[in-house]
C-alpha cells in the first residue's frame, strides 16, 4: 500500500498536506512547520523522503498506530489523530483541514484510516513530498 503525503501550505507555526492512499486523495494532514536547518525536538516536521510504515501498539496512545520507520533525526514518529500543531510532536495528524491550523473529525478519519492500513496486502510506504 503507497501513501503519498503532499505538502500544500507551510506555515510558521504548523504545515498542511493532502494524504493519498494508492493514488486516492484520502483526507487531510497537520504537522508542526517545516524548518530548514536546525530541529527543534517536538516542534519540528520530519524531512521529506519515502519511509516504511509498521502498524505497531503505541505506548502512548496504547493501541495500533502507524510508525514511520528510520526517519532521519526522529525517532517514534506516527500518523495520528489530534487537531492542532501542538498534538503533533513531530508526528502526523489526520482529519479535515476545516480552520487554519486545525484538522477535525481526526479521530473517525484515524480509524478509517487504521481500516485501511490493517487490510493492507503489500508493505506499507509513505512518501512525505
Amino acid at each position: 500500500m503507497r501513501l503519498v503525503l503532499k505538502r500544500i501550505a507551510f506555515r510558521k507555526t504548523y504545515t498542511v498536506g493532502k494524504l493519498y492512499v494508492d493514488g486516492a486523495y484520502f483526507c487531510d494532514t497537520l504537522e508542526d512547520p517545516v524548518r530548514e536547518g536546525e530541529k527543534i525536538y517536538g516542534r519540528t516536521a520530519i524531512p521529506a523522503g519515502k519511509y516504511d510504515v509498521l502498524i505497531t501498539m503505541s505506548p502512548r496512545f496504547r493501541k495500533m498506530l502507524p510508525l514511520l520507520l528510520n526517519v532521519p533525526g526522529f525517532e517514534g514518529v506516527r500518523i495520528h489523530s489530534g487537531n492542532k500543531a501542538d498534538d503533533t510532536e513531530g508526528c502526523i495528524l489526520v482529519g479535515i483541514n476545516d480552520k487554519p491550523g486545525w484538522v477535525s473529525q481526526s479521530r473517525a478519519t484515524m480509524t478509517r484510516l487504521m481500516t485501511k492500513l490493517e487490510s493492507a496486502d503489500s508493505p506499507i510506504t509513505l512518501e512525505v513530498v
